[in-house]
């Protein structure tokens, strides 16, 4: 065999083997819906829930197309939108701790939330019940999240603009940011009666039970283009794995594609943050994952560490809404309490 004959030979292996592995993910994907929509409070069996799928009108189709089925796809879009907006921010970044959450969009989402239930009166007592806290006016509260997420993205991006597009640069300005929007949320807090403070906190528990279906549509529509994006620009990614004069060199406007990667997925991560509250950690977990398992290829590692969010998220959220059943917990709560050891477990592992 000639070198030429090896060569293609081996490339053709190295693709094979990437895609067999995003085919596992797919069906490790397809697993977890089954069970998702099979486990809760409602134990519904499998027939019920084939019946359920083909007739609206059978025992059971309320429960799993107005509450399930939401939910499920919620959680799916938002941890393909967390494992892309954390991959490509490690990347642009070449910082492997970047995600929405250090770069303070997170808190620029819950300061405009805080804004809205407090100062512009969406949160309410509705009973004296357990669940009397609530959010009255969502869209007002979602919007107010989004507005202080872009809100705090536009100014990182004002300042590294003004001193140079830099990973240093950004990563300084969103740690900036993040703690000015902490000050302006205790600020809020501060001054807020008790049932306002209570109705900030029940929002920032990051929960895909919050989506209904004209929320999911929305995240579908807005994660579509910026997946095309990203995919599109993969080999400009892959250049900037080689450091940043490299990458120009081979014609890589690297000020460009750092600026428009930031831009795009710090949009998609306000999008979410805004409707599920914060979920911590998979923005951070799902490209960490891949890049051990996958390499540092984007053409792969961005759709892998999409499937590889979903699949977390939605287990996340399984394991929430039957651990303590009838009680279904956050999933933040969930994904923070199994993300921070098998981060734990990352790190030791990078530095053996």
């Amino acid at each position: 065999m000639s070198f030429k004959d090896k060569t293609v030979t081996d490339y053709k292996s190295y693709i094979r083997n990437k895609t067999y592995i995003g085919v596992f993910l797919v069906i490790a994907l397809v697993i977890a819906v089954i069970c998702s929509i099979k486990v809760g409070a409602a134990n519904l069996s499998v027939y019920d829930i084939i019946n359920a799928l083909i007739n609206r009108q059978a025992d059971g189709a309320l429960i799993i197309w107005n509450i399930r089925i939401p939910r499920i796809l919620a959680a799916i879009i938002a941890g393909c939108c967390m494992g892309i907006e954390g991959c490509i921010m490690q990347s642009v970044l070449r910082n492997p701790l970047a995600s929405p959450y250090t770069m303070g969009i997170t808190q620029g989402a819950a300061f405009g939330a805080a804004f809205a239930i407090i100062v512009l009166g969406a949160g309410a007592l509705s009973s004296t019940q357990a669940d009397a806290v609530i959010i009255n006016n969502p869209y007002l509260t979602v919007f107010a999240a989004f507005l202080g997420a872009m809100g705090g993205v536009s100014v990182i991006l004002l300042l590294a603009k003004a001193r140079g597009v830099t990973s240093e640069v950004m990563i300084l300005a969103g740690m900036a940011m993040t703690y000015l929007f902490l000050a302006g949320i205790h600020f809020l807090q501060y001054f807020a009666s008790d049932t306002q403070v209570a109705a900030t906190v029940f929002w920032t528990f990051g929960d895909v039970g919050k989506a209904m279906w004209n929320d999911v549509w929305i995240m579908f529509v807005l994660l579509i283009p910026a997946l095309v994006y990203f995919m599109y620009h993969a080999w400009d990614y892959n250049s900037l794995e080689s450091g940043e004069e490299t990458a120009k060199g081979l014609g890589v406007n690297t000020e460009r594609i750092r600026l428009h990667g930031m831009l795009i997925s710090s949009f998609t991560s306000a999008v979410v943050v805004a409707f599920l509250g914060v979920i911590g950690f998979v923005s951070l977990i799902a490209p960490h994952i891949m890049r051990r398992i996958i390499g540092n290829d984007h053409r792969f590692l961005i759709p892998t560490s999409a499937i590889l969010g979903a699949l977390i998220l939605l287990v996340s959220d399984t394991v929430a809404r039957v651990i303590l059943s009838p009680i279904v917990l956050p999933v933040g709560i969930i994904t923070s309490f199994l993300g921070a050891p098998l981060f734990f477990y990352i790190i030791m592992k990078m530095r053996r």
